[in-house]
Parts: structure tokens; C-alpha cells; sequence
């Protein structure tokens, strides 16, 4: 029986253990972003105030052609979660409205713990559809003293 758990976590610690790693060193955290076609521009615009574990919060996402020109009348869909963990976002976050040209409101963002995520967008318009990938980093809020 003690071979039979001692195996067991022989594999479970070191799973366990990369699973609460450091986000890698070289994380690519910009918030603007080509996608992989090269169809859109996109930057994503976190709310001014980092939002706290487990609160929803509310973003922006700017979407434009390579040249600049606002993309109006998209549909964007939002997947995401923390690569490192193997699990998704704790919500289903939706583009709601465009608030301007080209500007969208994402709203039931939600980040359950500290860490690496990743927010993915897949947006559809009359210039075609193509998909991009964020990189954030959730950090224990700090207390003024």
C-alpha cells in the first residue's frame, strides 16, 4: 500500500508544484496586439483601478484595421483562462455593445485567483474573422499602510 501512494505522488507533486509557477519570464504582456492573420488591431484596455480577486469588472477592447481605421459593427467572442492551472476564466465575459466606432465594452470579466491568464478574442466583421491572444498577470492586491 505505501508503493501505491508513495507512486501516486511521485506524480501528483510535481504536477502540483508546476501548476503554482511563476508566470514565464519573457510573458509578452502588451496591450496591443496584431492577430494572427494580420486582419485587425486590437488593444484591450483593463479597467484604471486592477480589478479584486473574485469582483467582476469591465473592459474595453479597441479594434481597427492594420492602417488604423476603426472597425465598427463586430462580433466578438471572449474565451480565455490560465494556461498553467488547465482551467478557463471563472465567467463567461461578453462584448456587449459598441460604445463608439470601433470601441466595444467587455463586460463579467472575472479573475478567481492570482496568476497568469490569457483573455482570447475571436472577432468577425465585414474585413474577415481572426483571433487574438492577451497575456495577464493577477497579483495580490497590496495594503496601504
Amino acid at each position: 500500500m505505501y508503493r501505491f501512494f508513495a507512486s501516486i505522488f511521485s506524480v501528483l507533486i510535481p504536477m502540483l508544484t508546476a501548476a503554482c509557477a511563476a508566470p514565464p519570464a519573457d510573458l509578452d504582456l502588451a496591450l496591443t496586439r496584431t492577430t494572427v492573420d494580420k486582419t485587425f488591431v486590437v488593444t484591450l484596455q483593463p479597467p484604471t483601478t486592477p480589478a479584486a480577486i473574485n469582483q467582476i469588472h469591465t473592459w474595453q477592447i479597441k479594434v481597427a484595421s492594420p492602417s488604423g481605421a476603426p472597425i465598427s459593427h463586430a462580433r466578438i467572442a471572449v474565451d480565455g483562462g490560465m494556461p498553467q492551472h488547465g482551467h478557463g476564466l471563472p465567467t463567461r465575459p461578453q462584448a456587449t455593445q459598441e460604445m463608439a466606432e470601433g470601441i466595444y465594452l467587455l463586460e463579467g470579466m472575472k479573475f478567481s485567483m492570482t496568476g497568469w491568464w490569457e483573455i482570447k478574442l475571436a472577432i468577425q466583421s465585414a474585413q474577415g474573422s481572426d483571433k487574438v491572444t492577451f497575456n495577464t498577470v493577477v497579483a495580490e492586491p497590496t495594503v496601504a499602510r
